[in-house]
């Protein structure tokens, strides 16, 4: 009962405070011509489903748009308030508005190179690799370097033992290299080994593994972790600044395309890729809010924080902010460098490889965190999961607590015991839903060698919101689809959005549409400190939007998927889509 006359009282007010606002309008619009409307807007875009995200106004029918920011949001009628012969109205026909969305975990510059390069990300089957592969190298003979990406470790079977002889066989006369999807292998061929100077003799990094022959202990082209990969990506000639620049281009015009606004880039390799993002800014090209992730380099230790410090005070500018470390804290399931708190099911009895020791990873985040630095985690594995929440907890222990956003992302296996943690630590847990389905990554590569038990911890979704944690989304492009609307029927229906298989993953972690849309808007803001600004349509925020050919609310989970982005608006500007013709 109290709850019922609560929500009656809070309804009241909002009728009231509308019909004051609606008073005042007419008060201030009875002094004034057209011409000298105070509140004549810039665009209005009206008649349509306009979900808001703001819980106090779910829904509504207009927007107005002034210098960029949202001025006005509610029915049409209101909206006339807002309108002068300048403004230029956009009717929407009933068509669904929603936020512009954010991105919490994507690859902008390291994705476009490959795309741009020799990209297999479309590709299914090995033959279609190496059709590629010798195309890529024909067509582009004065290339030193044949370098790309985008292939599945599925295709190679458990482990990921990409074999040099299959690319000598299509490229014998240049090197190459091509990281996988997931972006923890590297496959090469015998002439890249040779220019790195690896050989049988060549002793495994720490943090990595280079594959061998078990009988005569010839590598065998696949490197497993970075460590390992960058033993041969480190004698590649550096990309040119007009390639970085075409493939910044490449993803931002993507990402204009799916409604996407903002994004975390959750690797920043070098200071060259810190220069793109500046380059574009300055030349008005940058149509999204980045925050940029730092790469912490475990060797380096506690040193690299100054080097840090000064990276962010030199590029933080406008719409590109370097206040992010990015800490790898494991592998992956697939070639079973995830960190496990009981072994992988393997003669072995491997627990994975933390790419942090536990209590160096405590320092090194305390330090961080105090730093003002945000943490932005790689963690799959339980342990790897684990560790990652011990050194949050460490870190406020040491240094209280603050505002500064730490979050943890993929999540592959949480242990049960860990779920509650997230609300409690004020951890925001950033899930890649699309992953949430039973592909081959799972049945063939994970589940075989994990067992039964841990098999019912994939992707914990729900758990984590009914624990009260705080879920954002991001789609690790160009592991998986940038497209937010597949990554969303995932988080819904927990099966494959494409119908390649009718099996479904774990439906108890299913969530709404509503949770999913607030994940992947001002959740994701949230993270990137832009929940004052943009993650939802709210008078004051920046007009960021994006207009859909249909409403989520109105199409079956399994249709989701379907949806085309017909009109993007960044800071009220369209960067994607015509008004014409709407």
């Amino acid at each position: 009962m109290v709850d019922h006359l609560a929500k009656e009282a809070l309804v009241n007010i909002i009728i009231i405070k509308q019909a004051v606002v609606a008073l005042m309008l007419m008060l201030i619009l009875s002094c004034c011509s057209s011409d000298e409307n105070p509140l004549g807007a810039d665009m209005v875009l009206a008649g349509g489903a306009i979900y808001t995200i703001d819980p106090a106004n779910p829904w509504a029918e207009a927007v107005a748009i002034r210098d960029g920011k949202i001025v006005y949001v509610g029915d049409t009628a209101g909206a006339s308030a807002f309108t002068t012969e300048k403004t230029q109205v956009v009717e929407l026909n009933g068509r669904m508005l929603m936020p512009g969305m954010h991105d919490a975990h994507i690859h902008p510059i390291m994705g476009g190179l490959e795309i741009l390069s020799c990209g297999l990300h479309e590709l299914k089957t090995l033959q279609q690799y190496l059709e590629k592969i010798a195309l890529c190298a024909s067509e582009h003979p004065e290339r030193p370097w044949i370098r790309g990406g985008g292939w599945s470790m599925a295709v190679f079977g458990p482990g990921a033992l990409a074999n040099k002889e299959l690319l000598d066989s299509v490229v014998p006369d240049r090197p190459v290299y091509l990281a996988s999807a997931d972006g923890h292998s590297g496959w090469v061929n015998s002439r890249a080994l040779a220019l790195a100077g690896l050989d049988a003799g060549t002793a495994n990094p720490v943090g990595g593994i280079i594959d061998r022959d078990a009988n005569t202990g010839e590598l065998i082209g696949s490197l497993q972790e970075q460590s390992a990969m960058d033993l041969v990506a480190g004698v590649i000639p550096m990309a040119t600044d007009a390639e970085h620049d075409a493939a910044l281009r490449y993803a931002v015009n993507m990402l204009s395309a799916y409604g996407i606004t903002g994004i975390q880039d959750a690797w920043i390799r070098d200071e060259e890729e810190l220069r793109t993002y500046q380059r574009l800014q300055e030349e008005g090209e940058l149509n999204v809010r980045v925050v940029a992730s730092l790469y912490w380099e475990p060797s380096k230790g506690l040193k690299q924080l100054d080097a840090m410090k000064i990276l962010r005070e030199q590029f933080s500018k406008d719409l590109f902010q370097v206040t992010t470390v990015k800490i790898m804290q494991d592998g992956v399931m697939e070639n079973y460098t995830a960190v496990l708190t009981e072994p992988y099911l393997l003669e072995e009895e491997t627990l994975g490889i933390p790419m942090l020791e536990p209590e160096i990873l405590k320092e090194a985040v305390t330090a961080i965190d105090s730093a003002g630095f945000q943490v932005h985690f790689h963690a799959i594995g339980d342990g790897a999961i684990q560790q990652s929440l011990d050194a949050i907890e460490f870190a406020i222990q040491s240094n209280g607590s603050n505002d500064n956003h730490h979050h943890i992302s993929h999540l592959q296996l949480i242990n049960p015991v860990d779920i509650r943690r997230f609300a409690e630590l004020n951890v925001t847990a950033n899930f890649q839903p699309l992953w949430a389905f039973p592909d081959e990554y799972i049945t063939e590569l994970t589940d075989p060698f994990i067992g039964h038990e841990r098999s019912g911890w994939h992707y914990a979704i729900g758990s984590v919101l009914r624990a009260g944690g705080k879920v954002a989304f991001g789609s690790d492009w160009t592991v998986s689809s940038a497209n937010p609307f597949e990554q969303i029927e995932v988080a819904i229906t927990r099966a494959d959005p494409l119908g390649d298989t009718d099996q479904v993953l774990l439906p108890q972690e299913r969530i709404s549409l509503e949770d999913a849309l607030q994940a992947f808007t001002a959740n994701a803001a949230f993270i990137n400190h832009l929940e004052e600004q943009t993650g939802s349509i709210e008078v004051g925020k920046q007009a960021d939007l994006a207009l859909l050919d249909q409403n989520l609310f109105r199409v079956a989970p399994e249709a989701i998927s379907d949806t085309k982005v017909l009109l993007t608006l960044f800071e009220g500007k369209v960067v994607y889509g015509h008004l014409d013709g709407l």
